[in-house]
């Protein structure tokens, strides 16, 4: 099968990938609960403390929900691993890092995932405004914050998340989440976007995957 080469829909960067899918959206499956804030044991080991779902902002509820059982998990060098939804393919990124996506027939995105350990800069309490900031370097147009929040609860620790709309300098146009998630033995970015015109059909499947998220 040929490679298709697409744009990074966060960088703007081309990737190559031989994929040409669509979409495979799954039902019927079980989602299993779990959610805690990651706090010391006296002892240098994270433990998580359950915390109750009311007091989830109503924008990122979603995080009580994890990811359907039987789904793909990849792990980077950080120790940090992501799950991605059944009948997408793993595409090479930057070393280190993790990336899940979903083409059509023509090799457009309908859906991204991408895991990265933390760089040296990327701090939970200014997460969102970093976020925001990174994609306007990166030389995103238009972009927008629709929700944020810190101090969110993860499976296996603490995060700060933006949901934010742009416009890529190649054109197109993405809806993401991205997280900072601290852990248990390490902090990690995750980052699922949709163009808005899927997000509807897509953004359960990213949240399922965000929300899962292990570090």
């Amino acid at each position: 099968m040929t490679p298709t080469t697409t744009v990074h829909p966060a960088t703007g960067t081309a990737i190559t990938s031989g994929l040409r899918l669509v979409l495979l959206l799954v039902g019927g499956v079980a989602i299993s609960v779990g959610c805690g804030t990651s706090t010391d044991n006296g002892h240098g080991i994270a433990s998580v403390k359950p915390r109750a779902a009311a007091s989830l902002p109503p924008a990122f509820a979603w995080l009580r929900d994890a990811a359907p059982s039987g789904w793909p998990m990849i792990r980077v060098s950080s120790g940090a691993a992501m799950v991605y939804p059944p009948g997408w393919h793993l595409a090479h990124g930057d070393p280190g890092t993790a990336t899940a996506v979903a083409l059509d027939a023509h090799g457009h995105y309908l859906g991204y995932l991408n895991l990265t350990p933390r760089q040296a800069n990327e701090q939970l309490a200014s997460w969102p405004t970093f976020r925001l900031a990174h994609n306007s370097d990166e030389g995103d147009r238009g972009v927008v914050s629709l929700a944020q929040a810190t101090d969110l609860p993860f499976r296996t620790g603490t995060g700060s998340c933006v949901e934010d709309d742009y416009t890529t300098r190649t054109g197109s146009h993405f809806r993401e989440i991205a997280c900072l998630v601290t852990g248990f033995r390490t902090a990690s970015v995750i980052v699922g976007a949709a163009p808005p015109a899927q997000w509807s059909a897509v953004a359960p499947l990213l949240q399922n995957a965000v929300a899962s998220v292990r570090t």
